[in-house]
């Protein structure tokens, strides 16, 4: 059977109704971490819309991981609380309710784009960063003082993605999704640029993905068997001439994910260092990378699934994505802010009319 972008996708025991997804978009709109109407509005337009699975933007771990100080959290049971609604109300739509859970790194404490982005000092809110490493991320000179994680650290963030997790369960969404891109704590230990740590989490490509898999193993461990778990990686660093993190260690990664319970790798890029050099970000300028991964999962016969995002627009290109077998899922952004309604449009322009029900209140705009 030839799939298509309207076909529905099994994961373990959670069947997504297509396989259109709403990437992590930051909104720099939640107060002491907590969830808000606006995020009820934000992610439930998009349930509305069509989509098969909406998620949350990155949401911290803990307090410190947390991008700037308006970024969204599910560090204690208030937090869940806030998010709760959200989840409820996705899935009253026929989506699936998904959390992305983050940890910001050594690119935490940093002020909200519209507010110039760089970062907060101590003394006006901010707060020091962690990483594998001392060395912070740079910023022409104005760099946040950082501390290395110690070995007690890294138990207490393995727990307290777990303890996330868990909440997360209890605030009703159905997908976990651990952040292990775009230069955040979880990457910076995958690569080199971040990562020169002498110990077991640095090193070697298995020591380099050790505290990865120990994540995703203790979120599977609380998460059940029939929801699903996905991983958000970036693919490569975009860096040339130095040791850097690239596609050939995703693909070996991806199986390595699949073991520690992972079902669905989500394949982005970059984010690691402002020396990356993006060739050509036109559209679907990542969709390569995704293809190389899921080529060796199948080699290696790992039961994971493969998603790809980044400059996805159209529905004939995120059509051929699916049908032509180069990644199981898409996922956008910008194009969902944009277009909240996009599936809703996207079906009846592929000839799948029936493919998403239009909600009941808004159907008197499509028959006439």
């Amino acid at each position: 059977m030839v799939e298509t972008l309207f076909s529905p996708l099994t994961l373990g025991g959670t069947e997504i109704p297509n396989r259109v997804m709403v990437s992590p978009m930051c909104q720099y709109s939640s107060p002491e971490g907590l969830a808000t109407d606006w995020h009820l509005v934000h992610l439930g337009s998009r349930a509305v819309g069509g989509a098969g699975l909406v998620m949350t933007e990155a949401t911290a771990v803990t307090p410190a991981g947390r991008i700037s100080p308006q970024d969204l959290g599910i560090w204690s049971d208030e937090h869940a609380d806030a998010l709760a609604p959200v989840a409820e109300f996705v899935r009253s739509q026929g989506s699936v309710p998904a959390i992305q859970l983050a940890h910001a790194g050594r690119k935490a404490s940093t002020r909200r784009p519209w507010e110039g982005g760089g970062p907060v000092p101590l003394d006006e809110g901010g707060w020091e960063t962690v990483a594998p490493s001392e060395t912070p991320y740079p910023r022409d000179g104005d760099e946040q003082p950082t501390r290395k994680l110690d070995r007690g650290d890294l138990e207490d963030l393995v727990a307290d993605f777990a303890d996330a997790a868990e909440r997360a369960l209890d605030a009703g969404f159905e997908v976990a999704e651990i952040h292990a891109a775009h230069g955040y704590l979880l990457h910076e230990f995958l690569s080199p640029v971040a990562n020169a740590r002498t110990d077991e989490y640095g090193g070697s490509f298995r020591n380099r993905t050790r505290l990865l898999r120990e994540v995703t193993s203790a979120v599977r461990s609380v998460w059940p068997d029939e929801k699903p778990v996905f991983v958000r990686i970036s693919a490569t660093d975009w860096i040339d001439g130095e040791p850097s993190w690239d596609v050939e260690q995703s693909a070996r990664l991806a199986p390595l994910l699949a073991e520690a319970g992972a079902d669905l790798v989500d394949v982005s890029s970059g984010g690691i260092s402002p020396a990356q050099d993006v060739p050509h970000a036109g559209p679907g300028y990542q969709l390569p990378y995704a293809e190389v991964i899921r080529e060796h999962v199948r080699e290696e016969s790992a039961d994971v699934a493969v998603a790809t995002v980044g400059g996805i627009t159209s529905p004939e290109q995120a059509q051929e994505i699916v049908r032509n077998d180069r990644a199981d899922a898409v996922l956008m952004a910008r194009e969902f802010l944009r277009s909240p309604y996009w599936p809703l449009h996207a079906a009846p322009e592929l000839g799948e009319d029936d493919a998403v029900d239009w909600p009941v209140q808004y159907r008197r705009a499509v028959s006439e």
